[in-house]
């Protein structure tokens, strides 16, 4: 079995205990009610980039956002971004800003087949969720309600580990996000040690929201994260 066909077997086979759910929020999971294309890009990414058995760095995110990894299954990875990366769907068309960032930095890199042959994007929650509010439902981080990411915590860390195995190296783990996500990962990998190095980095929002101008200095920062 390749690591494309490990990693798509991880991503279909997540199970999820609705139950862990407060009332007011729900899951997304681009995974179990993919469409036909859905299904079908997914194939086809993990299949261009990881049909062989070479181990990758770990990169850990939040988890899935609507527009990006909650519409393709990708993490980071918006519509468009699928495009540029040979990869067409028709379904839908999504922007996510984190995704323009993330890709500015792997075109900086050499672009998706040099950057996904040493690196595994995840997510610290492989699902995504969404809290309903008076003007509909809008996305909610596992870390946003201290007594839900309580209940996940358990899930959580078994997801960890099983992108560490899929990922096949576990030097140090690069971390996207560098406040509440990396604390998270901090406690909890002081607990159980399932990595030496945290590595964080600005998360991708939070540079195309404050620091747009600046991105090319937060480019740089990747590249040397990336670089290690």
């Amino acid at each position: 079995m390749t690591r494309s066909d490990q990693i798509l077997d991880f991503y279909r086979s997540i199970s999820f205990d609705l139950n862990t759910l407060d009332s007011d929020l729900n899951v997304l999971n681009p995974f179990s009610l993919a469409s036909v294309e859905q299904t079908t890009v997914l194939d086809q990414f993990y299949h261009k980039f990881y049909s062989d058995p070479e181990p990758r760095n770990l990169i850990l995110g939040i988890n899935p956002g609507r527009l990006g990894a909650g519409a393709t299954g990708i993490p980071f990875t918006d519509t468009k971004r699928l495009k540029h990366c040979g990869i067409d769907m028709s379904e839908f068309i999504t922007h996510e800003p984190s995704s323009v960032f993330v890709y500015e930095a792997i075109e900086a890199y050499g672009g998706p087949s040099a950057f996904y042959n040493k690196f595994l994007i995840g997510s610290v929650c492989p699902l995504g969720f969404v809290v309903k509010k008076t003007n509909g439902w809008i996305n909610f981080n596992y870390y946003d309600r201290a007594s839900f990411v309580k209940k996940l915590t358990p899930f959580l860390l078994e997801q960890i580990k099983k992108q560490l195995a899929l990922a096949g190296l576990n030097e140090r783990i690069i971390v996207f996000g560098t406040g509440k996500n990396l604390k998270f990962l901090e406690q909890l990998n002081k607990q159980h040690a399932f990595t030496p190095e945290l590595i964080a980095l600005e998360h991708p929002r939070y540079i195309m929201q404050y620091k747009y101008k600046d991105r090319e200095r937060y480019i740089s920062k990747y590249l040397e994260a990336f670089s290690l």
